[in-house]
């Protein structure tokens, strides 16, 4: 796609800021214009005010109507009602590459009243009028005057640098940088910049002061601009900042329980400041540790040595390193009360200006009241609850009645080139795979260590349904306790001290898989398949996994209810071929699966060019050895080629160095190969030395 075509919104989008500026003294107007939006599209009107009696409304809150986590289809309706309502003439866009969105749990830039000052929506209409100036005549005076609204506005409640940075961007791309949180990544922590220019940048604060934002504009500009690197704006570095944090698998928003103070006797006090604290003040900026380990003996040095911490450290680790923007937090008094919920919006903060509760983080508290929480809470001032769905369901149900919650994302297309730009594969095989995958519906990717199974098998879903759809992939892992209780159903305890009926992972995903149109496909990944007893596992789906007996409904053990599994279910197992401890699989589970071979991708085409794209001798030599030793291997008859050495164990490297390349040896290729021959220890010792020495 040509860049005139990519970023074509650049141009809707100014055109369409030049005439919101005439409704700066007719926002009433405005308002009745935006209710006409959604009539016309037959969308949702979102929540811009308590009961949505809405009063006033802000330029940036107006664009975040269609730059937040829509389908391209509604952000398109929603555009196309905007250009005949306010005569757009500027064509509508083809791309919405590079363009940052809001969260919809966080999507106005004022707070609802009675909490709004007011100035809040006044402030917000200088920093837009203001920015606009500059961006057509960047002087002395004008950044004088954008910089005074900056300041102002990013102190507001539900504000910080990703929101304000985001709606200068969306107006004027060209003269502002978003600093939302893939940017702020790709910028400290990708190393993808010249480490040089990113210890000259200030440091990304959570409400970052005017100088500093545009210090960091100005120099980032400087550079795009310098030659030094093949992206040469703003909008470039955004969807390049994409691309790379999109490498990996879809972010997946966190949940958390969190007590705000003993007793919640803060929570009045971080609901209007807009933040979320912790305690451990005594041990300073909790940034300065790097382990766990760190923090719970500097809680022993400066608090109590008689005590262990273990959970205290856990916790505060969590906060400062784990906790990221777009979680959401369940704010709780005591073991049966709920008191709100909010988005967190910053990365962690040390705010010594604070007499207490210094470790802090910014939240948008979208709710605010008492809600009985259901059965009793944990006591842990901070809990990452995401992996007990069925309780962050029945959390998220107090909430039911809020239209905030959010019911769509924007789904990142994804195809089959882009699989194979990222796993190392042919083609071909891919085509192979593919079709295994319609036919069979069950399909078990087998391979030595290394070759990428589970990093494949994702991909191939995404490829398959081309968009990396989060909701329609489920993932779980085969072990020798994981029973059809886990599966399907069963009774388990409950906190009251009884049973209560349970619904499994797989018939969940089924489920929801089922309220779906039958041609839209859902994945369920099963990692280590073959380690878990796989008869008492699957129970009565041995028939209803079969792929012409999809549809067909058997009477479930533990209900009296009739199940089937749908047919846009497409099951994906994972299988090491070198673990000698696994028996083999159940003949009938073998037979309704297709089994596919992932063979290690030093000559593929992809891993040719990540090879020359290193430019290491030492790195070339050592794949030389490699594949020299996996001939070895696939020639030896207690192994074979099911224990070859994959690639994935040489993928993703940022530099080459010698003792990058030698960790890699000493602590993963050479208990391997010990194990391997473990009763020819020589032979082992003879290839460790052979790969030892191509790195010299």
């Amino acid at each position: 796609m040509s860049e005139s075509n990519q970023f074509d919104w650049v141009d809707f989008y100014k055109e369409l800021s030049g005439i919101l500026l005439r409704y700066k003294s007719n926002r009433r107007e405005l308002i009745e214009k935006v209710k006409k939006i959604y009539e016309i599209t037959g969308i949702n009107l979102p929540t811009l005010e308590k009961d949505n009696q809405i009063v006033d409304i802000d330029p940036f809150t107006f664009y975040g109507l269609f730059n937040k986590n829509l389908t391209d289809a509604n952000r398109l309706a929603i555009l196309k009602a905007v250009a005949e309502l306010f005569d757009v003439k500027t064509p509508l866009p083809t791309s919405f590459d590079s363009i940052p969105v809001l969260n919809l749990l966080n999507a106005t830039f004022y707070g609802f009243l009675p909490d709004r000052e007011d100035d809040d929506i006044p402030d917000l209409w200088e920093l837009f009028d203001t920015a606009l100036s500059y961006a057509k005549n960047p002087t002395p005076e004008t950044i004088a005057q954008v910089s005074k609204y900056f300041d102002l506005c990013i102190k507001k409640k539900g504000n910080g640098n990703g929101k304000i940075t985001m709606g200068l961007y969306w107006i004027a791309p060209n003269s502002f940088l978003n600093l939302d949180k893939c940017n702020t990544w790709y910028i400290y922590k990708s190393g993808k910049l010249p480490k040089e220019l990113v210890q000259s940048l200030p440091k990304n604060e959570t409400k970052i002061p005017s100088a500093k934002y545009f210090d960091i504009v100005e120099k980032l500009r400087a550079y795009l601009q310098s030659g030094e690197t093949k992206l040469k704006d703003f909008k470039e570095l955004s969807f390049e900042a994409w691309k790379c944090s999109n490498d990996d698998d879809v972010d997946t928003t966190h949940y958390w329980l969190y007590s705000p103070g003993d007793g919640a006797s803060c929570w009045d006090e971080f609901y209007d400041a807009g933040i979320m604290g912790i305690g451990w003040d005594e041990i300073g900026d909790l940034s300065a540790f790097n382990s766990k380990s760190k923090m719970k003996q500097a809680m022993k040095d400066k608090i109590n040595p008689a005590k262990s911490y273990k959970n205290d450290a856990h916790a505060t680790w969590q906060f400062v390193n784990e906790m990221k923007p777009g979680d959401i937090v369940f704010a709780r008094k005591g073991m049966h009360q709920i008191i709100g919920r909010g988005v967190v919006e910053s990365d962690y903060e040390f705010d010594s200006s604070r007499s207490q509760y210094r470790n802090i983080r910014n939240v948008n508290w979208t709710d605010k009241g008492e809600w009985q929480h259901p059965g009793q809470a944990v006591m842990k001032t901070l809990t990452d609850i995401t992996a007990y769905t069925d309780y962050v369901t029945k959390l998220n149900a107090l909430f039911q009645d809020d239209p905030e919650v959010p019911s769509e994302i924007d789904l990142k297309p994804y195809d089959a080139d882009m699989f194979l730009e990222e796993v190392y594969m042919e083609k071909p095989k891919y085509d192979t795979l593919v079709a295994l995958v319609a036919k069979k519906k069950n399909v078990i990717l087998q391979g030595a260590p290394g070759v990428g199974k589970t990093f494949a098998a994702k991909r191939l879903a995404y490829s398959i349904m081309g968009v990396k759809d989060p909701s329609r992939v489920m993932m779980v892992q085969f072990h020798q306790s994981y029973s059809y209780e886990d599966f399907i159903m069963g009774f388990r305890p409950t906190q009251e001290g009884g049973f209560e009926l349970k619904r499994g992972a797989f018939y969940d995903f089924c489920k929801s898989a089922e309220e779906d149109d039958e041609d839209t496909p859902y994945f369920f990944i099963i990692d280590e398949i073959n380690r878990g007893n796989l008869s008492k596992i699957f129970g009565e789906l041995f028939m209803l996994i079969e792929s012409d007996k999809r549809g067909i409904e058997l009477k479930l053990l533990y209900a009296d209810e009739k199940f089937s599994v749908p047919k846009n279910v497409y099951i994906i197992g994972m299988m090491n071929t070198a673990d000698r401890s696994l028996a083999m699989m159940d003949y009938a589970l073998r037979r309704r699966f297709a089994f596919f071979n992932l063979e290690p991708g030093f000559n593929t085409k992809g891993f040719r060019a990540y090879r020359d794209s290193l430019q290491s001798e030492k790195f070339n030599r050592l794949i030389d050895r490699v594949e020299a030793l996996n001939g070895t291997i696939a020639e030896d008859e207690s192994l074979g080629e099911g224990f070859c050495i994959g690639h994935s164990f040489f993928c993703e490297l940022k530099e080459t160095s010698d003792r990058t390349l030698s960790g890699i040896i000493e602590f993963e290729l050479a208990p391997l190969l010990k194990e391997y021959w473990f009763d020819e220890p020589a032979k082992a010792k003879s290839w460790i030395e052979d790969l030892r020495s191509a790195i010299k």
